[in-house]
């Protein structure tokens, strides 16, 4: 049987105290992470002017923080790795490897959106 967590208000409390503690590894240890939280103070007001219609604006942020939420699980990964070991092992570069390109996957998304509305503003 699994044990017992802590439950209600008490739970909500902690894993928000988790999150702040976890948004505070990211930015202190990250240089990826502080960019995009950078690069996100100018795309969510451009964003906002560049999408004209709510769903638009939705997707221009939505791809955006969906490029920080890649980049916390990568960096959890990486974090994880190297936890285990030092060692220089093909698995553990896998993993990282994988984590990249996942990364890179989320800003070929974020690239496509905001491509994609602005042709539809902008284009011939």
């Amino acid at each position: 049987m699994a044990k017992q967590g802590k439950r209600g208000l008490r739970r909500i409390w902690d894993a928000a105290g988790y999150s702040a503690a976890g948004f505070s590894a990211a930015w202190r240890g990250e240089e990826a992470f502080r960019q995009e939280v950078l690069a996100g103070l100018v795309l969510v007001p451009a964003a906002l002017w560049l999408g004209q219609t709510e769903l638009e604006r939705l997707l221009l942020v939505s791809t955006w923080v969906l490029v920080m939420i890649v980049e916390i699980l990568n960096t959890a990964v990486e974090a994880t790795v190297d936890r285990i070991s030092d060692e220089n092992h093909p698995l553990s570069g896998q993993a990282k490897d994988l984590g990249s390109a996942a990364v890179f996957l989320s800003l070929v998304l974020a690239a496509l959106v905001w491509g994609t509305v602005a042709w539809q503003r902008f284009g011939v």
